[in-house]
């Protein structure tokens, strides 16, 4: 063979391999593309042509109140579906299913004959409805468990809680502030379709590795219930339009209660308005009305601008300021009140007159620490600063004004905070509602402290206030309604004009009704705040709050273990020095243990029983709580005749 032939054979075997390897080459790196390098984007493809996701709402956490009572918990429930390619007799399902479910049964029809492979007939259905739907036998239909949102005290706490959607997203309340928290695993539904796209196999798989946290709250689940009854009473009792009723612990922030009427249930929350679901407590704003002497008398006394004991000359009932002149309530006014007396007889005139001396620049400083014309920072979505007017926008009139509460706003929170610095010796806390996180296993993961706002007056001022504020719960006082028999109560009442949109001017037909105090008032443990919006009839707040502050706290009392002081009124000059205390039967019987007779025990306390009985050797059987009310054998019963006393307990009222 030639050379020339044969480096023409080498040159074409060269070009076959080339073009052998330069395909093969090609072939491995398409490969290589689709099965590593695409390999996520087209198994999902792939999957797309014969699988169906549809995706589940997770299982939300629980909510619990601080004694452990559920509040919020997640139930499973039967959801309906259906595979419309699968029912070949769609009318006569259609018939059966809208006679079971209560629908329309063009609308089942409707659903029925889509083209989709995969229908939802009903979401989280009863189960006595799902148990009929199955005994109907119905090809093409089909059950899964869902996840509901459910909440046994129903009303109890419903502005506080919120709800969740059917998408099992946190709406409102804490149920949307936590929404992230409470959230748990997503999980799928996954329906199978064989190469005609006809559904084969479903399946329910778990998506992600999210954990389902629950909240402990603050919230005292019978305070709660306590104040929302109390409250509602009231409502309809004056014919209101609505009503709040906060509980707070004095010394903490913690929030025991927050009430609102007229209230919702959670679980239906579709068949009220949308206004009705709004936490009032922490969105609406109001003019506080004479509760703001309160926190003036605190500046004026933390400032040194003025003691207790100080005189004022309140007008007979008449003071000019500018071009406007400032009234007092009571008939023909007053001549010289000193300041404790302003503060009892709640005269406007006197509070202008203890502010002018102040200046306004040092009460809206005060004003701010106290915590008005800023949010609290509690733990809930949608709450308001309220408002104060700055020292440079605010007008003569408006300086006055402000002293017994017109021309600015707060919340009920802002209040009952506020007045709360007063009773923990003049320290402002952050309210807050969740107590503590906890993972699935219940082991605590977040735990949230007290924590300090900031001081706002000085601890001896504090008690000099709340001192001042017993004198109002006395019987010459305007809150003598919220006295609460056996402990000792400070409180200020508050009765506010609201403006008229229409006219831009205060109206004379609606009113805010408030008492906000707090109690025990040497040992503070509850500050109570109780507000009710336009009350028909007697419209001050004194007489229509104080009530509910009283029947709230004695219940909230005995329920948290805080006993009542049995103080002896041995004379008329100790009367005087606590005149907040008005005569009461359990205060004023004096008790003379016979040595040779059974004494009475009515009035006392279970830990006075129990001392008084075992120091005259008797074995004593109690029963109830709170303070002795009866007892057998009854006094005056020989002692030598008896070895055994049963005496009966019962709450305050």
């Amino acid at each position: 063979m030639k050379v020339r032939e044969k480096k023409w054979i080498r040159f074409r075997i060269y070009v076959v391999t080339f073009f052998f390897v330069g395909g093969l080459g090609i072939i491995l790196s398409r490969a290589y593309q689709l099965q590593v390098l695409e390999r996520e984007r087209l198994t999902s493809i792939a999957l797309a042509g014969y699988r169906d996701v549809i995706r589940l709402p997770s299982k939300r956490g629980t909510i619990y109140d601080r004694e452990g009572h559920e509040l919020a918990v997640s139930i499973s429930v039967d959801s309906i579906y259906a595979r419309p390619a699968l029912i070949k007799e769609k009318l006569l399902a259609s018939r059966k299913l809208a006679r079971t479910l209560q629908v329309k049964q063009s609308k089942i029809f409707r659903v029925l004959n889509s083209k989709r492979p995969f229908v939802w007939l009903v979401r989280r259905e009863e189960p006595d409805k799902v148990k009929q739907v199955k005994s109907l036998h119905l090809e093409g239909v089909g059950f899964t468990k869902e996840s509901r949102r459910y909440y046994p005290g129903k009303e109890i706490a419903a502005h506080v809680l919120g709800f969740a959607g059917t998408d099992h997203k946190g709406l409102e309340g804490l149920e949307k502030a936590y929404d992230k928290i409470l959230r748990g695993p997503e999980c799928r539904l996954v329906q199978m379709r064989d190469a005609l796209g006809r559904p084969f196999y479903v399946s329910r798989v778990v998506s992600d590795g999210r954990e389902t946290h629950d909240l402990v709250l603050t919230i005292d689940k019978d305070v709660q219930y306590r104040a929302q009854q109390a409250l509602n009473a009231a409502v309809a009792k004056t014919k209101s339009k609505s009503g709040q009723c906060v509980i707070v612990n004095a010394v903490s922030g913690e929030v025991l209660a927050m009430a609102v009427s007229p209230s919702f249930n959670p679980n239906v929350f579709w068949k009220y308005h949308s206004y009705q679901w709004r936490n009032r407590t922490i969105t609406d704003c109001y003019e506080p009305g004479s509760v703001i002497k309160a926190f003036l008398l605190g500046a004026a006394l933390d400032s040194g601008t003025i003691s207790p004991d100080m005189k004022f000359y309140c007008e007979k009932g008449e003071y000019r300021v500018g071009r406007r002149i400032i009234h007092d309530h009571h008939a023909g006014g007053y001549d010289f009140l000193s300041v404790r007396e302003i503060i009892a007889f709640s005269s406007n005139i006197g509070a202008v007159k203890i502010g002018e001396k102040l200046g306004y620049e040092r009460f809206y400083e005060y004003l701010r620490k106290f915590g008005f014309g800023r949010k609290t920072g509690i733990d809930l979505i949608g709450e308001r600063s309220g408002f104060v007017r700055p020292v440079e926008s605010a007008k003569e009139i408006e300086k006055a004004t402000i002293c017994f509460g017109q021309g600015m706003t707060a919340t009920s929170l802002q209040l009952v905070m506020a007045m709360a610095a007063i009773a923990n010796r003049g320290r402002l806390m952050r309210p807050y509602l969740v107590r503590e996180i906890r993972d699935e296993e219940g082991k605590v993961i977040r735990k949230t402290p007290p924590r300090l706002v900031r001081r706002v007056i000085s601890a001896e001022t504090a008690s000099k206030v709340a001192e001042i504020l017993e004198h109002v719960v006395s019987k010459e006082g305007t809150g003598s309604l919220a006295a609460i028999e056996g402990y000792r109560v400070a409180g200020k009442t508050g009765t506010s004009q609201k403006v008229d949109p229409r006219t831009r001017s205060y109206s004379n037909q609606k009113y805010v009704s408030l008492f906000v105090g707090f109690v025990p008032v040497d040992r503070p443990k509850l500050v109570i705040l109780v507000m009710l919006n336009e009350p028909q009839g007697n419209r001050y707040g004194g007489v229509v709050a104080a009530p509910v502050f009283r029947e709230v706290g004695a219940w909230s009392l005995n329920h948290l273990g805080v006993h009542p002081q049995l103080v002896l009124v041995k004379n008329k000059e100790e009367k005087q020095k606590f005149p907040s205390r008005p005569d009461r039967s359990l205060e004023s019987k004096v008790r003379e243990i016979n040595p040779d007779f059974l004494p009475d025990f009515t009035g006392q306390t279970m830990r006075d029983v129990l001392r008084e009985a075992r120091s005259l050797g008797l074995e004593v059987v109690l029963e109830g709580t709170g303070l002795a009310v009866s007892q057998s054998p009854k006094a005056g019963h020989p002692l030598g005749k008896i070895s055994k006393v049963k005496v009966s307990f019962h709450p305050p009222i």
